[in-house]
């Protein structure tokens, strides 16, 4: 069982709006979205496009809630444009993290990443060479310092249509950066998407992975889109994820993991699906009482 002491349960906007497909949730409200989110039971979640930029009025929502901010995504160009743009844009979104009273960012690499574009999702990722993972690598660090000295912690998504998404990728991304500068955002759905074995990723990094998205898959689905040459974002639509418990995703060991090795920090509910199919306080309850009962969260 998940100690409630140290770990904290939230979830993600993105099952209310989409922001790669705002199409998806355009009828949900930032306020329907928090409501519902505080209403099943977490008490941390992420930020979507809906939610407001200034932070004394995001505050007063969310404290009226009992909700936190505990995480934002933030995209990195390291492998694609200077140093300095990437980040210029990296330190405004940590101070308004560090004002909203986050500990942990999240970053993902989309220099050359094919998640958000027309293209089959299982063919044609960008695979980096030398120059591009010292780039990448370097960059890294950079924005890990940059983070601790704000008292921010930097972890990295892997994800599907990036050039970080499989374990190999992961593991050399994780040997050749700081482990006091840099640590691992850890995301069962997009590891078992691609057919990695995503135990053996947390098991491996456990002590430098400082947030957990669980994330739920319907290989069905996802065979269809392998099958048929889908995009990321087709896929998406179709129905590749869902809610832990909902899918062929067995987050017990997972769970098992994180308690043996003392993990601290939030672990956070994240199902991208089509609103008008999954209702997302309908699923957002689905999966606050699967943790309940094979966690104790």
């Amino acid at each position: 069982m998940l100690n409630k002491s140290k770990i904290k349960l939230g979830i993600a906007p993105i099952g209310w709006t989409n922001d790669d497909m705002p199409d998806l949730g355009s009828e949900n409200t930032f306020e329907q979205c928090v409501s519902e989110m505080a209403l099943a039971g977490f008490t941390g979640c992420e930020v979507g496009n809906k939610y407001p930029k200034d932070v004394r009025e995001l505050k007063k929502a969310l404290d009226l809630r009992g909700m936190e901010i505990c995480n934002a995504w933030f995209s990195t160009f390291l492998t694609t444009k200077p140093y300095h743009e990437t980040e210029k844009g990296f330190i405004e979104h940590i101070t308004f993290l560090k004002e909203m009273g986050a500990k942990v960012v999240g970053v993902s690499e989309q220099g050359n990443s094919i998640q958000g574009a027309s293209l089959p999702i299982f063919e044609a990722k960008h695979i980096m060479n030398d120059e591009e993972w010292d780039l990448l690598c370097t960059g890294l660090n950079k924005l890990g310092k940059a983070a601790k000295d704000m008292g921010i912690t930097l972890t990295f998504h892997h994800h599907m249509g990036t050039v970080v998404q499989t374990a190999a990728e992961i593991d050399r991304m994780m040997e050749n950066t700081d482990p006091a500068l840099f640590n691992l955002l850890f995301d069962s759905g997009h590891l078992a998407y691609c057919g990695e074995d995503y135990m053996y990723i947390l098991k491996k990094y456990i002590d430098r992975i400082k947030h957990v998205h669980l994330k739920d898959i319907r290989p069905d689905v996802i065979k269809k889109v392998k099958d048929e040459k889908k995009s990321f974002l087709e896929g998406v639509r179709m129905g590749t994820f869902t809610v832990p418990g909902d899918g062929a995703i067995d987050f017990v060991p997972i769970f098992e993991v994180l308690a043996k090795n003392d993990y601290e920090g939030y672990v956070l509910v994240e199902a991208e699906q089509d609103p008008a199919i999954a209702n997302p306080f309908e699923y957002a309850v689905k999966a606050r009482r699967y943790i309940a009962e094979k966690a104790g969260l």
